[in-house]
């Protein structure tokens, strides 16, 4: 009964260790999640007239550029998947993995090649485990990004969808990110980054009621879509990897309060455990003095007579 009595009391220390440690990883996800909401906020402003100037350059003009013009028969696509660099995080890292694998099947089914393009550990371990094949990867920033990593990232692809497809260029930029809808709610989502939809962009840019501006382009349209497309593409990256830093957060904060909780009740379980096995030792002790204590009387009452 003792040494059972040992082992609860040795779990109980181990869980109580765990239990801070979980604590401690909740409470620094829950003062980043603030840090994280801040900068997606301040990036917005930009990202919103950026894509504004692309959209009135590519309609007021006759421009034909890789960034607002559709290809007749697009061949050739680019997944850049945005997970994390760290577990502990629920499902956040497999949730936009298997979203990236739908629109990989999606357009697969549309009859493209399909180059993946991976940010964080846990997207370069799943496809190398599987032993598909990856255009490009970047690791070591998913859960603080800044513009600079953006701007590592946005190069390849820049420079693929200006290729043309025979020499390993893409028709069309797709990227899947983590959207941070509440602190309780967070959506994988992919979206179409290249060619632009300008419907779509004036639609979401655009104030209702508003008239828009006639521009003059200086030299030409096409070297101001030349100038903005480096910069458009790396402020929806920027975006994308803020958005899925706050969700990254997010989904841990609630994986520890989850596991902390957890850990909570089975310290109690534990405990209740413990008590009765020192209330069935010390029974037991109890029995065996009183045991003895009439077996000596017993002993004591013979030898008298």
């Amino acid at each position: 009964m003792g040494a059972q009595l040992r082992v609860y009391k040795r779990r109980i220390r181990a869980i109580t260790a765990t239990k801070k440690i979980t604590k401690a990883m909740e409470m620094i996800s829950a003062s980043r999640i603030v840090k994280a909401q801040r900068k997606v906020a301040a990036s917005m402003p930009y990202a919103t007239e950026l894509t504004r100037a692309v959209t009135a350059v590519a309609t007021g003009s006759n421009a034909k550029h890789a960034l607002t013009t559709e290809v007749e028969a697009p061949t050739r696509a680019a997944v850049l998947l945005i997970t994390s660099d760290r577990g502990l995080a629920g499902g956040y890292s497999s949730n936009a993995i298997k979203q990236a694998d739908r629109l990989t099947e999606r357009l697969r089914a549309e009859g493209k090649e399909v180059d993946a393009y991976i940010v964080g550990r846990k997207g370069v371990a799943y496809y190398g485990f599987r032993e598909r094949k990856i255009a490009d990867s970047w690791t070591g920033f998913t859960d603080r990004p800044e513009y600079a990593d953006a701007k590592r990232v946005a190069g390849p692809l820049i420079e693929a969808i200006q290729a043309d497809t025979a020499e390993g260029g893409i028709d069309e930029l797709h990227i899947v990110y983590t959207e941070f809808v509440s602190m309780m709610t967070q959506n994988a989502v992919d979206s179409r980054m290249l060619p632009l939809s300008l419907d779509k962009a004036a639609e979401e840019t655009s104030t209702k009621g508003e008239i828009l501006p006639l521009f003059d382009f200086e030299p030409s349209a096409e070297d101001v879509l030349d100038a903005l497309l480096p910069r458009y593409v790396e402020s929806r990256i920027y975006n994308a990897l803020l958005q899925s830093a706050a969700s990254e957060h997010a989904a841990r904060r609630r994986a520890m309060k989850s596991a902390t909780d957890n850990a909570g009740d089975l310290i109690k379980s534990l405990s209740r455990l413990a008590n009765a096995a020192r209330q069935a030792e010390i029974t037991q002790e109890i029995s065996e003095i009183v045991g003895g204590a009439s077996a000596m009387a017993d002993a004591t009452a013979g030898s008298d007579k």
